[in-house]
């Protein structure tokens, strides 16, 4: 991928554009500049009487795939029907789609130009504005706000609110998988392959394993080993395999609770007991309690941590997993390490892989790792366990093998290589957003809602929120929620008993979606 730096014909510098970045689909003479220097261009527009355009800072130059198309948005919004909409910008409500006809700053004189100089362009142009009033960055690639119909596609999110809620109408949050499209470049190759006309036996290559090797490192510095990756149906049938391989009837299982509600499951359903280990509320969030798990380890096999956490969306800090991992070296605890959100850790904050703490600690870990919740992959049923000790390995796979769960599906297959190898700009533009739609809320409750309290999630696509202050039991706040305010999120106490009248909401959606909630949230409460 090709970048030139471009000098505008002078009707374009007299509108106050002093420098222009490009990426051409066809040859043009323009001059090619170094990738690294990207960066540190700055692209500077003076300030207007009427407009108040300022500069922006930190852009990398990269624009959308489409040519003569500028997309207007954070989030990227439809590509417009004509050039007049492509420079009117919503103050307010910048992310609707369209914009809206109040608060707009419009550029009809110079956007004239612009249109005229693009349309006269064989090459892709982009132009960053950074709107005193919105804020915005016009070179998004990808529309995070468009909404898509899951209705009747048999979309456990959308289909089942009847089943689970007792109304079809409530506006769902409540399932973990994201409202956006899967990335384009994932279902053309998911396409690509169904083109052959059989889907027979298949079998795991190297370059799917080298992709997701690949990802690790340059994602979260994590030097992997080929061999010690195993198929996985799926990160909670790993998880669930792995209980049943490593432990005995009646083994001490730990988890560390509110957290997502198949952990638990992992351990009752097959007959290991299971020994809860709350979490704290501290004064910035949520903390393990080390104390009582020093005692809780004394007697367990093994423990299932969830990192980054669902449903309290901690990034668990370096030195946290240190002192966990000390704990579990001393009791000789197996460590089974849910990552399966570790790409979804939000702007600011890093995610370190449990096993990636030490080599004793990595000989005690079985580690789960899926492109699914990053990518929108989870129909799909694939996933990766990480195992570096042999032994452990050996008979975790013999235990998959004797279920014939280690086979998985083609199109798992080519979905997740793709993803690993092509989507790092997706998914930093999706974090962008998502974050997006966590300040919103963060705001709006604040606001609007003070005695619904939370902790702004440091990692995940959802949020955990309080609603004890009202005063109801959950059973009132859950009737108010889908009957009168009609949404449906995830109930705390399915996550344990210290999350009762707690709910977990999906934050994976448009923000169109996200402003709606809030809206009928405040209208109920």
């Amino acid at each position: 991928m090709s970048y030139y730096k471009f000098k505008p014909p002078k009707q374009l510098r007299k509108a106050s554009f002093c420098s222009c970045i490009f990426r051409s689909r066809e040859k043009q003479n323009f001059i090619r500049i170094q990738m690294d220097k990207i960066n540190e261009k700055r692209l500077h527009f003076q300030k207007d009487k009427s407009k108040q355009i300022v500069r922006e800072k930190g852009l990398d130059g990269r624009c959308g795939t489409h040519p003569r198309k500028v997309v207007v948005g954070e989030g990227g919004l439809e590509p417009p029907n004509s050039f007049e909409d492509r420079f009117t910008v919503c103050c307010n409500c910048h992310y609707a789609t369209p914009p809206c006809t109040k608060n707009t700053i419009s550029f009809s004189k110079r956007a004239a130009k612009i249109h005229s100089f693009l349309e006269n362009t064989s090459g892709c142009g982009v132009f960053f504005l950074n709107f005193a009033a919105c804020n915005m960055n016009l070179a998004m690639k990808y529309n995070f706000d468009k909404i898509v119909n899951r209705v009747d596609s048999n979309c456990v999110k959308y289909d089942l609110r009847a089943a689970v809620f007792g109304n079809k109408n409530v506006l769902p949050m409540w399932v973990a998988d994201m409202d956006f499209e899967t990335p384009d470049f994932v279902r053309n190759a998911v396409m690509q392959r169904a083109l052959h006309p059989i889907y027979g036996y298949h079998f795991k290559d190297e370059a799917y394993f080298q992709s997701i090797i690949h990802w690790l490192e340059r994602r979260h510095q994590w030097q992997v080993k080929q061999e010690w990756l195993s198929f996985t149906p799926g990160v909670v049938c790993g998880f669930n395999v792995a209980v049943m391989a490593l432990t005995q009837e009646g083994d001490e299982v730990i988890i560390q609770t509110p957290v997502y509600p198949p952990f638990h499951h992992a351990a009752t359903g097959h007959g290991r007991k299971l020994v809860c280990n709350p979490l704290k509320v501290g004064a910035k969030g949520y903390e393990m309690d080390f104390e009582l798990l020093e005692h809780q380890a004394e007697t367990a096999k093994m423990l299932i941590l969830c990192n980054p956490h669902n449903s309290v969306g901690r990034a668990w800090r370096y030195d946290e997993l240190l002192l966990l991992g000390e704990i579990c070296q001393k009791h000789n605890l197996i460590v089974i390490s849910d990552e399966i959100h570790c790409d979804l850790v939000l702007p600011g904050y890093k995610h370190t892989p449990f096993a990636s703490l030490s080599d004793e600690l990595a000989q005690r870990t079985v580690t789960f790792h899926a492109a699914s919740k990053t990518f929108n992959l989870a129909g799909l049923a694939t996933s990766t366990a990480i195992i570096s000790n042999p032994e452990l390995r050996t008979v975790f796979n013999t235990y998959l093998h004797a279920l014939e769960a280690d086979l998985g599906n083609i199109f798992g297959k080519v979905a997740t290589q793709t993803a690993m190898n092509e989507g790092d700009d997706w998914l930093k533009q999706l974090l962008d957003y998502v974050q997006g739609n966590v300040d919103y809320v963060s705001d709006f409750l604040r606001i609007n809602l003070p005695k619904i309290k939370f902790f702004k999630p440091e990692a995940t696509y959802m949020m955990w929120l309080d609603f004890s202050a009202y005063g109801f039991d959950e059973t009132e706040t859950w009737r108010k929620l889908t009957q009168e305010a009609q949404l449906d999120f995830n109930r705390g106490s399915d996550f344990g008993v210290n999350g009762t009248n707690h709910f977990r909401i999906n934050l994976a959606c448009p923000r169109a979606t996200v402003m709606e909630a809030m809206r009928r949230l405040k209208k109920t409460f």
